[in-house]
């Protein structure tokens, strides 16, 4: 009989619904129930695209053995770190502190029926292994410990939960003035960790780390020359998927050959915009084929049909991690013609030893077209066609075999980064398919997750539900103000000013500064935690602070100044002391001690579309534009320029306006554009 997980909407918790496993949701029930029968609680924490979840479900969670075991000694509570990130960011950081080791997933953390952790783990085997201890034994002593050694779990429970609160930063005593020293800072310690040869941070596994290229992309010199080799060699390893488009999560290696193949929508958004800037500023055809082919897949493979883009795909198909992805060398010569074969083979690595556990072949740029023409004495032209057709018959082929699973919910944040990328890289490429694919999303999310003035974080099969987090607002405001240079429509900018007013209302610490990731009539939880450190998506208080003081330049609004300053300095002491881990807050503090260039073009309908083509093909990360046509309904005082008989531009920063300009030449120089 299927368990309590079968009601919930998540569809990781949905794949334990038939585990022999008496699952709860995190809930009352399950905390009452630990209560009542003074039971410790096995807290696990995972998502539908981890393969070692996915490793663990079938090892323990599935035998019947090891379940009679939980059910015995523990109340059994399953999360979906996507649903639930608050409860995922506390026992994390609580594994972290019991273990001294970093945290992951599958999360396993057992807890007092007070909701206090004592002990932890990430994936533990079902039989020892891997210098792990077996599951079933694991439990047991963990059980005996609680029964036996209360006083001391208690007491170490209290202490931890004194350190917890010592993680969320306060106020300092003695307040420096913010300057740019974390920016400068944060650029020489990423500098510090990139490997010169394959690009990245450091070394296997690694992973994209988009906000941090984008700081070092909008310095020069090494920092941009590291970005421009790590986003090449990005393009051309197996973390990016060579037939379909998108990235994967990380590579398993140094040199970003093989990856672990789920694809995360929050990757993508942000990767997408960082590929965007960096064609912008070199116009390289490799980052603008890899706009090209993301874009696409996240509209074929992502994209609901109601509009919303959904959460991830699957690393494993068939019960196999990569079996959708990796090829038999065979296989491909059946598909591929001769000359197709040769030049592909040459082009992906084909001619070599098997690379993924040594017999089969993932796809990647092993050598150049040039390269490969050369080698087989044909001509470039004739490869690189021949190449596109091996691509296209590889593709069809690997759309006729069973695909990895979607996790389809819907989460409000996640959306907010990917229409963000997508409806940037529809304003600098003009595609109107893209923006209507943003449109599409953030019509959806207005109409499934905004409800009557509150924000919720979740959707999935017609039900939206869940209290939205600090992240669903910021992220959401930033995907607002990106699509409004896009298309720009009031209905957005007012929806954007009542996101930036609930940040204020009921997530803001106005005795401290800075944004707590709960709002204030949420449940009640053993931490409130307020992040500014980035993690796999950047931290909501440095993307808060930055929309917060862009929205309030733009409608001139000192409110939102006033709440990003409060932010700013609250976290500079952190970002000085770990600046390579606060790449969000610097672009905060950076528009916080320079604030961005604002351009409003005003003018006749017939004359804006150039004017905005035009803008958009030049990189200005500290600028937006907003083309105003003379329809636009009343706007407020701050962007009301009035419009003439031709296309006008004014120029803002802070609360000082140029006189408007009537050439776009004159406009690109102001703001500085880079082409």
């Amino acid at each position: 009989m299927p368990n309590r997980l079968a009601r919930e909407t998540s569809p990781y918790l949905q794949q334990h619904a038939d585990n022999p496993v008496d699952w709860y949701p995190w809930g009352e029930d399950a905390l009452r129930r630990a209560r009542e029968q003074d039971k410790p609680i096995l807290l696990s924490v995972g998502y539908s695209a981890c393969h070692w979840c996915h490793v663990m479900a079938h090892e323990s969670f599935e035998d019947a053995e090891v379940a009679a075991v939980m059910n015995a000694l523990f109340v059994n509570i399953k999360v979906d770190r996507e649903e639930r990130p608050d409860i995922d960011q506390i026992y994390q950081t609580a594994h972290h502190l019991l273990t001294q080791r970093a945290g992951g997933w599958p999360l396993t953390m057992f807890l007092a029926p007070d909701g206090k952790p004592f002990f932890g783990g990430t994936y533990f085997p079902k039989a020892p292994r891997y210098n792990l201890p077996g599951f079933t034994g694991l439990l047991e002593r963990v059980a005996a410990v609680y029964r036996t050694q209360r006083r001391e779990i208690d007491e170490q429970n209290d202490e931890l939960v004194k350190i917890l609160g010592g993680t969320v930063p306060r106020a300092a005593q003695d307040p420096v003035e913010p300057d740019d020293r974390p920016i400068a800072d944060a650029r020489r310690e990423l500098l510090a960790a990139f490997d010169p040869v394959h690009g990245g941070l450091g070394g296997a596994p690694k992973f994209p780390h988009p906000y941090e290229f984008d700081l070092l992309l909008r310095a020069d010199g090494d920092a941009r020359r590291a970005t421009l080799l790590t986003l090449t060699r990005m393009a051309e390893g197996g973390i990016y998927d060579q037939l379909g488009g998108g990235f994967c999560r990380y590579s398993v290696d140094g040199e970003w050959l093989i990856p672990h193949f789920e694809k995360m929508l929050y990757d993508n958004g942000p990767l997408l915009r960082l590929y965007t800037d960096a064609w912008l500023l070199t116009r390289d055809p490799l980052y603008a084929r890899v706009c090209e082919e993301t874009a696409a897949w996240v509209m074929r493979e992502m994209q609901a049909a109601a509009g919303g883009y959904c959460s991830s795909l699957d690393a494993d198909a068939e019960g196999q991690e990569g079996k959708f992805h990796v090829w038999d060398r065979d296989e491909v010569a059946a598909l591929l013609t001769e000359d197709e074969f040769r030049v592909a083979a040459g082009r992906y690595g084909l001619d070599g030893p098997p690379n993924f556990e040594q017999r089969h072949w993932h796809l990647h740029v092993a050598r150049s077209t040039d390269a490969v023409a050369a080698a087989i004495d044909r001509p470039v032209a004739d490869c690189e066609a021949l190449l596109a057709s091996a691509r296209a018959k590889l593709h069809a082929a690997r759309e006729r075999r069973v695909h990895p699973a979607r996790d389809d919910k819907i989460l409000t944040s996640w959306n907010g980064l990917m229409i963000e990328g997508m409806a940037h890289a529809a304003r600098v490429f003009d595609r109107p398919d893209w923006l209507d694919s943003a449109r599409r999303a953030l019509d959806f999310l207005r109409s499934s997750l905004w409800r009557d003035g509150r924000l919720l974080a979740t959707h999935k099969d017609g039900v939206s539900h869940l209290n939205a987090y600090l992240d669903d607002h910021a992220f959401l405001l930033g995907a607002l103000l990106e699509f409004l240079q896009a298309e720009f429509r009031r209905a957005d900018l007012d929806w954007a000013i009542a996101l930036a007013d609930l940040l204020l209302e009921r997530f803001e610490d106005r005795a401290d500064g800075g944004f707590w990731f709960t709002s204030h009539d949420h449940e009640q939880l053993i931490l409130r935690t307020k992040p500014g450190h980035d993690n796999a998506t950047p931290a909501g208080n440095g993307v808060a602070a930055l929309q917060l003081q862009r929205l309030g330049h733009l409608i001139g609004d000192p409110r939102y100044l006033a709440a990003a300053e409060r932010t700013v300095r609250l976290f500079h002491g952190a970002a000085a002391r770990q600046p390579g881990g606060f790449a969000s807050y610097c672009r905060a503090l950076s528009e916080y001690l320079e604030p961005p260039a604002i351009v409003m073009v005003r003018g006749p309908s017939a004359g804006l579309a150039e004017w905005s083509r035009a803008l958009a093909a030049h990189y200005a990360p500290s600028t937006m534009t907003f083309v105003l046509p003379d329809r636009t309904e009343p706007l407020p005082a701050a962007m009301d320029k009035p419009p003439g008989a031709a296309v006008n531009a004014w120029v803002c920063r802070g609360v000082v306006c140029l006189p408007p300009m009537d050439r776009i030449a004159e406009v690109l120089r102001e703001i500085g554009a880079a082409a």
